[in-house]
């Protein structure tokens, strides 16, 4: 049996500290999966134009090529590198509850998010979406420093 750890990224140091981590870990489970993700905070909820949503449409999709090729195929490429089974997905959404459905439809067992950060992710997460991921996501979380 695989074990599927997901790791939230965030472009920052405390997202590559939350990866080290998962690799470790990893390194210690005879057969393991890394599952890096990358969430964009997004809002469906935002009343717009029809000329904006079409607008907002095309500023998604590059917003996703951006973080794939900026920040999670990096992290990828690396694993792999080193010797791990990884792979990447990047999503719009409510940083906590997509985070915590892709797990579940993954098959992951742990989710693994950095603390902190000056920017991006974490610091989205430390408020009340830390606080939701832990306390209502469907398998363990655990948070490094």
């Amino acid at each position: 049996m695989t074990v599927k750890l997901v790791v939230g990224l965030d472009g920052t140091e405390t997202g590559d500290r939350a990866l080290a981590f998962a690799k470790d870990l990893a390194s210690k489970i005879d057969a393991s999966e890394l599952i890096a993700i990358y969430v964009i905070e997004w809002s469906p909820f935002t009343f717009q134009t029809a000329d904006e949503n079409a607008k907002r449409h095309l500023r998604r999709e590059e917003e996703i090529d951006l973080a794939t090729s900026r920040i999670v195929e990096p992290a990828v490429a690396a694993l792999r590198s080193a010797g791990f089974n990884a792979r990447g997905i990047v999503r719009h959404g409510d940083v906590a509850e997509t985070l915590d459905k892709l797990t579940v439809e993954n098959g992951g067992s742990q989710i693994i998010v950095g603390r902190a950060s000056a920017d991006g992710f974490t610091k989205r997460m430390f408020g009340s979406s830390t606080q939701n991921l832990v306390m209502h996501a469907s398998v363990p979380v655990t948070v490094v420093g």
